[in-house]
């Protein structure tokens, strides 16, 4: 019979795909390791093992032990199957940016999940690093993994990872993309296949937000490139020490868009489900292209599984709210599609100001147009009540058409949406859109902001 004797012994020796449709672009033969084939479907799987095996050698992690961790969400996935087969506890500490499916995978598998804020600094408190550190202090027999500075991350790839790469590709692999998170897998791949052959080049996918492209280049540590950004998995706002930056041959930098998008475009064309560092590092291998050749053999490795993004990157609505939704935006219709069905709020011209203010409160909107029974005959916005406020205190009692400006432009549905920008101006913040039976619909500098691509 042929069984394995529990689940960690299915890790690794995940396949090479050709990818296809998606580089046709590139002049090289494209293969990727998809790690999703892991049973905790990322390559976070392998390290997770090694980690814990090396804390047991050397008694840094005792029988019966917790095990604490700062995670992104697939470290915690591979923690937690180790900590079930060997009967540790596991505490994992994430930042509230990763997906809910992240978080419900792993109390489903037996963590307990301690969420952070995601926009403080490393040393603050409340970040995810710090946390992690201080329950490992205050928790009784347990063990604080650092999958950053821990230096058996990168070595797991050194001796499961790059062997693999080498051997599937017949030792012809000539370049290998990868996104840098903690660097443990850029190292320990880089570090193998380099030992292969020298000539091999390693490149690494960053996003924007993070330091390590302009660190890799300059030797210098930008604290002003430093900001929130949405990609999950790579980028970092700190130097792990898993990093090796002797063993990267260049960095190059891919937006949050570019990384949704070429999420969704690897499932819509090669019929593989990943994740979102997968998209960033297709787009980061498209924007490299001009460095390969018809002979090379690039190989790129997909981190993780979709499954673990069905509710941002594969929904639609995620997506559009964020403006990463390729939509063609060329008419006013286009505009207020998703919300056309939504009641127009209005204000009359015999109403008070404060029922206007009211109405701004209640649901969240900035501009208002004003009516009377013959039609629109003005407009308020936060910008007029504000002024009237400053000039007199008591403008809440006094009738609208005391404070009220001019009405909006109206327009039809098809109007091009380059002829509803030029309505916009300093005195005019929104566009009514005539949608026929006395019915309209609003427009405001939010909409067109949100639909530039």
């Amino acid at each position: 019979m042929d069984f394995s004797n529990n689940i960690l012994e299915t890790i690794g020796n995940t396949p090479l795909v050709k990818l296809n449709k998606i580089v046709a672009e590139i002049d090289a033969l494209v293969l990727a390791k998809v790690e999703t084939f892991n049973p905790g479907n990322s390559v976070k799987d392998r390290m997770a093992v090694k980690m814990i095996e090396d804390a047991e050698a050397d008694g840094r992690l005792k029988p019966g032990g917790t095990i604490i961790e700062g995670t992104s969400g697939n470290t915690g996935m591979g923690l937690a199957l180790v900590a079930i087969v060997k009967g540790y506890k596991l505490i994992c500490v994430i930042s509230d940016k990763q997906s809910k499916e992240k978080m419900d995978i792993l109390r489903a598998v037996g963590a307990k999940v301690v969420v952070c804020p995601t926009d403080v600094e490393p040393t603050d408190s409340r970040s995810y690093y710090s946390v992690s550190k201080r329950l490992a202090e205050e928790t009784p027999n347990s063990w604080y993994v650092n999958q950053y500075d821990n230096m058996s991350n990168s070595l797991a790839h050194y001796e499961q990872t790059g062997p693999e790469i080498w051997k599937q590709t017949d030792g012809k692999i000539t370049h290998f993309v990868v996104g840098v998170g903690t660097g443990g897998t850029i190292s320990g791949v880089g570090k193998y296949l380099k030992e292969q052959n020298p000539n091999i080049k390693i490149w690494g996918i960053d996003t924007y937000g993070s330091v390590f492209k302009k660190y890799h280049e300059t030797g210098i540590f930008d604290e002003n490139e430093i900001y929130s950004y949405i990609t999950e998995g790579i980028g970092e706002d700190i130097l792990p020490k898993n990093v090796d930056f002797s063993l990267i041959d260049g960095f190059t930098k891919v937006t949050d868009k570019d990384a949704a998008v070429y999420t969704r475009k690897i499932a819509l064309e090669e019929g593989i489900f990943v994740g979102n560092s997968a998209g960033a590092c297709i787009k980061g291998l498209l924007q490299l292209k001009e460095h390969f050749k018809p002979e090379d053999v690039v190989v790129v490795l997909f981190h993780d599984s979709g499954s673990r993004y069905v509710g941002k990157m594969f929904n639609d609505d995620w997506m559009r709210e964020r403006g990463f939704l390729e939509e063609n935006v060329t008419k006013a219709e286009d505009v207020i599609k998703d919300h056309i069905d939504k009641e127009l709020i209005v204000v009359r011209t015999e109403e008070l100001v404060s029922h206007a203010i009211e109405r701004m409160r209640k649901y969240k909107i900035s501009q208002i147009p004003v009516v009377d029974i013959n039609g629109f005959v003005g407009s308020v916005d936060e910008t007029d009540l504000f002024r009237s406020y400053v000039a007199d205190k008591n403008v809440a009692e006094k009738p609208i058409k005391d404070v009220m400006g001019k009405p909006f432009p109206i327009v039809k549905l098809g109007t091009p949406i380059e002829e509803v920008s030029k309505l916009f101006s300093k005195e005019n913040d929104a566009v009514l859109v005539d949608l026929g039976n006395g019915h309209h619909h609003i427009i405001t500098k939010y909409d067109i902001i949100g639909s530039i691509k």
